[in-house]
């Protein structure tokens, strides 16, 4: 087992706060076989978390990520979810210390399904609510999307001004502060300039 092949076990460790402590977790990592511990002191809310960012690009197939307590990975269920999901794909398996989760065993599996459905079943609530609004919204006259830059009065502006031979594209787009493919969406035939 080595860096190249995988197999390791890979210890992550975090606290909140920089004046919080990481020796109970990095003891208990280390207690549990872990031959490489990324360590970090900032909060769960903080992106980006070098460190662990540091450790998905380290891990290869076969590696086993171990964590202390199951907070200390991430602050959200759904961001939790996304990085188990990201192990399973990976072909790494995931344990937590404290809470006795391992993705080795029938239990931990069974756990890790679970959240697979419930990070399903969210997504799904995520679309069912967006489809409800939008047909709220349509049903009171109004419709999504964002609102054009480049109204009716304005595609007659942008047609004067490229009628001047000296005037580009380029210099009309940088006028309306849009770029040159939204000119050329509301006036499609300009002189290439």
């Amino acid at each position: 087992m080595d860096v190249l092949t995988g197999g390791l076990r890979i210890g992550y460790a975090r606290v909140s706060t920089k004046d919080q402590n990481l020796d109970l977790q990095i003891d208990a990592l280390k207690a549990a076989g872990c031959t490489r511990i990324y360590e970090e002191k900032v909060s769960g809310a903080s992106v980006p978390r070098t460190e662990q960012e540091n450790m998905l690009k380290a891990l290869r197939k076969g590696d086993t990520v171990v964590i202390w307590q199951l907070s200390r990975l991430g602050r959200s269920l759904s961001e939790l979810i996304g990085l188990v999901n990201q192990f399973e794909e990976m072909g790494v398996a995931f344990e937590v210390l404290t809470e006795k989760y391992d993705t080795t065993t029938a239990s931990g599996k069974l756990i890790f399904n679970v959240f697979a459905s419930l990070a399903a079943y969210e997504r799904e609530r995520l679309i069912e609510r967006t489809r409800a609004g939008l047909t709220a919204a349509r049903a009171r006259g109004r419709v999504g999307g964002r609102k054009p830059k480049i109204g009716d009065k304005e595609k007659r502006e942008i047609a004067i001004l490229l009628s001047d031979p000296n005037m580009t594209v380029t210099d009309v787009a940088a006028r309306f502060g849009v770029s040159r493919t939204t000119i050329y969406k509301h006036h499609p035939a300009p002189v290439m300039r």
